[in-house]
């Protein structure tokens, strides 16, 4: 596989790598969604083109649906299409497990306002928390989500960067949690994360500062 993309063009060895990112396994317990499908949902969320599928319902029938995808959410266990339905007229929130893409997709959209934030899907318990974060972790979704419990909301935001919406009972506990992801990250909000953060750094480098001095003094006692 290495020696084929190096012969590819780069639109399609960009495609092979996404796919690459998307077939890191999830967290544990999740229903299956081929890797394919998240690639081709992310990309036309990316470059706003509408989607056409067949969508199984809980109950178990199946219709038509054409969409406007406008994110790609995972919850731990379950990724989530939320978008424009076309017929509807109205938001819609879909399991991307239940859906079977339709090939051509649709046509070029104008991006809509934002949906509101009731949109994300329920059963994530962050918003119970004290203290809420959003924080852009540059590395894929697919490759933070598994690391997360499932009451973290991870947002795709494109092939190498997505937004984590992280809660934790103190601020000092939120910046330990993003630290543990071990990848670099932009706080957007709130001020007090980004306090915490600065009252670790200062603290590990007092540290590591004191221990170099104490192995210094060790290694020049005779």
């Amino acid at each position: 596989m290495a020696k084929l993309e190096q012969v590819l063009p780069d639109r399609l060895r960009r495609r092979i790598r996404a796919l690459h990112a998307a077939t890191v396994s999830l967290a544990p317990g999740g229903p299956a969604v081929p890797a394919e499908t998240l690639t081709a949902v992310a990309t036309a969320c990316r470059d706003r083109l509408r989607l056409r599928f067949d969508y199984r319902t809980h109950d178990g029938s199946v219709r038509m649906r054409d969409v406007e995808p406008y994110r790609l959410v995972h919850t731990g266990r379950r990724w989530y299409l939320i978008g424009w339905d076309v017929e509807r007229d109205d938001w819609r929130t879909f399991r991307v497990d239940r859906l079977a893409l339709r090939t051509p997709g649709g046509p070029r959209f104008t991006p809509r306002e934002a949906p509101p934030a009731s949109m994300v899907p329920k059963g994530v318990d962050t918003a119970l928390m004290r203290h809420r974060a959003r924080v852009t972790v540059h590395a894929p979704a697919s490759v933070i989500a598994p690391h997360l419990p499932e009451s973290v909301l991870v947002e795709s935001a494109g092939d190498r960067t997505c937004v984590v919406h992280a809660g934790g009972e103190t601020p000092m506990r939120l910046a330990l949690h993003i630290l543990a992801l071990d990848a670099d990250f932009t706080v957007d909000d709130p001020p007090e994360l980004l306090e915490a953060l600065r009252t670790l750094s200062a603290r590990a480098e007092v540290t590591a500062l004191g221990t170099g001095e104490q192995h210094s003094q060790q290694g020049g006692t005779s």
